[in-house]
């Protein structure tokens, strides 16, 4: 195995990059790269010409649906050719994106439609069994801002349109306008808003530029050693920033070649590394863990496999030893991030150590600072000292969407942003994220907040308290464990019913693997709820 030591890539001409935003990196995408194969999806193979006219006819028909620039127009679909298409061909006609999560339950989506008040919706047809036209439309949440839905298959509803009817209805629409079009959106206009729940559980919109998603992914590109002619299989979701961002912002960026697969199962990620031969997979530890465990593993040709990039609180030491030795991948790096930051904020460098990729997230990224505070007027910790992480730099987001107050809560007037999480920095810069204020915990890749499914549970008739943690699992990582307080009249209400009932109400990765009955919750004086007694507990 050849180790990957080149030059980590600290001194990006960042005042030189050859676009100001995501339409001008498409249509320079489909120039540089035009006849390299840009996405593959199962017998389709589309090249980099290809994908910049599909995003471009795109693009004309959401300018004929009536999309002005600033509008947000939602996707609600997996990771598919589609998804890459109707994301970029929104943008480039001015829209701001709105990913949805694809494990959202109906009212889950309708709420976040009309809090963006999004003009346009794509969504997938079918998905896991689940219809999401349908889900949709038995959602309880008016919508009067949402003037059309595209539904990504060949059938839709009466007063939906199909794909094939909405790429139809931008005939009209030349070239030249849809360039015109394009050449309005500046620098500084928001690229995409993504929808995260903090500790109070509501949603809040976090919105952030072109130039901040271009310079953080050109970053992110250099520093993990992205090349042309890479291949990249995305298993990380198109609605989360960082299978958004790291995956398709960078593949147009270095013309890699990208596999969406829209669900994690690994035998087909086993089958698409060695039929594709994929060289580049980031995703969380689980993925990984999965990978190397699998019975059949020997039996795929995995040689191709040379970039992985991870993250998470934990890393264990022996995930990047088994990676490097056992696959022969020449390049592990971790990272950490958050949507507040442009889902970027640290990252390990080519050329460190095993033991530093395990045990910490890496350094900040060229042109943002990163410190850890000590306590309430304390100051910066002293190396080795745990504290809150802030961040400061191009890639603090613009704010939350339509929400002054919250956002003046987490980003302060000297331009820190507090970002929740417990952290320690070492001698080196390197940061180790050690807890996390807001409680999230991460399942199998998807960020869970208590208090957003603590909020869910407590609309269950027969539940009159509930409080909920993350408690590790052997395949997940980590998975919700629910301290549930009965009504009076429900006494029969067993852990398979809340654990049914949640299955109905909230999306698969919220829902509490391990439901405990207690008389009542710890709380402090204050009224809330200790954590620290439940976790104790376990």
């Amino acid at each position: 195995m050849a180790e990957d030591t080149s030059a980590p890539g600290d001194a990006l001409p960042l005042d030189a990059l050859p676009w100001d935003t995501v339409p001008e990196l498409v249509r320079w995408s489909a120039a540089r790269h035009g006849d390299r194969e840009a996405v593959v999806e199962g017998r389709t193979r589309v090249s980099y010409a290809e994908l910049g006219e599909r995003v471009e006819r795109a693009a004309a028909a959401c300018v004929a649906s009536g999309v002005e620039p600033g509008d947000r127009v939602a996707v609600w679909a997996p990771n598919t050719l589609d998804w890459i298409v109707c994301a970029l061909g929104a943008v480039g006609a001015g829209a701001v994106l709105v990913p949805l999560n694809t494990r959202f339950k109906g009212a889950e989506a309708a709420d976040i439609l009309a809090r963006s008040r999004a003009r346009l919706l794509f969504v997938t047809g079918t998905f896991l069994g689940t219809s999401y036209v349908a889900s949709l439309r038995r959602a309880a949440v008016p919508l009067p801002h949402l003037e059309r839905v595209v539904v990504l298959s060949d059938s839709a509803p009466d007063e939906y349109l199909t794909r094939k009817d909405f790429l139809a209805s931008g005939e009209g629409v030349s070239a030249a306008e849809v360039r015109a079009r394009a050449a309005e959106v500046t620098a500084s206009s928001p690229s995409d808003i993504v929808y995260t729940s903090g500790t109070t559980g509501a949603p809040k919109g976090v919105v952030v530029t072109h130039a901040q998603t271009l310079r953080g992914y050109a970053i992110w590109s250099e520093l993990a050693g992205l090349r042309e002619g890479d291949r990249y299989l995305i298993v990380n979701p198109f609605f989360h920033t960082f299978g958004y961002k790291a995956g398709i912002i960078a593949c147009l960026m270095r013309g890699a070649t990208m596999i969406p697969q829209p669900v994690f199962d690994v035998d087909a990620v086993l089958a698409n590394i060695a039929a594709e031969r994929v060289s580049v997979l980031p995703g969380p530890p689980t993925l990984h863990q999965s990978l190397l465990d699998h019975p059949a593993r020997a039996a795929h040709d995995l040689s191709a496999l040379r970039l992985v990039v991870t993250g998470a609180a934990v890393v264990p030491l022996r995930l990047v030893e088994r990676l490097r030795g056992e696959l022969g991948v020449g390049t592990v790096l971790t990272a950490y991030g958050l949507s507040e930051a442009s889902g970027i904020v640290t990252m390990c460098r080519r050329g460190d150590d095993p033991e530093v990729i395990a045990a910490t997230s890496g350094r900040a990224i060229p042109g943002t600072e990163v410190r850890v505070l000590a306590g309430a007027g304390e100051g910066p910790a002293a190396p080795g000292e745990p504290g809150e992480i802030l961040v400061r730099g191009f890639n603090v987001m613009s704010g939350y969407f339509e929400d002054a107050a919250q956002t003046a809560r987490v980003i302060g007037a000297d331009g820190w942003l507090r970002t929740g999480d417990v952290g320690v920095l070492d001698a080196a810069g390197n940061l180790r994220v050690t807890d996390r204020i807001k409680d999230m915990f991460i399942v199998g890749g998807f960020n869970a907040y208590p208090a957003e499914i603590e909020r869910l549970l407590g609309l269950h008739p027969g539940i009159a308290d509930a409080a909920v943690i993350g408690v590790p699992d052997a395949r997940l990582g980590e998975v919700g464990r629910a301290y549930v307080v009965r009504r009076p009249d429900a006494e029969a209400l067993t852990a398979d019913d809340v654990i049914a009932w949640a299955r109905r109400e909230m999306a698969n990765f919220k829902v509490p693997r391990e439901v405990e009955f207690v008389a009542e919750l710890p709380r402090n004086a204050s009224g809330k709820v200790v954590k620290g007694a439940l976790r104790a507990r376990c």
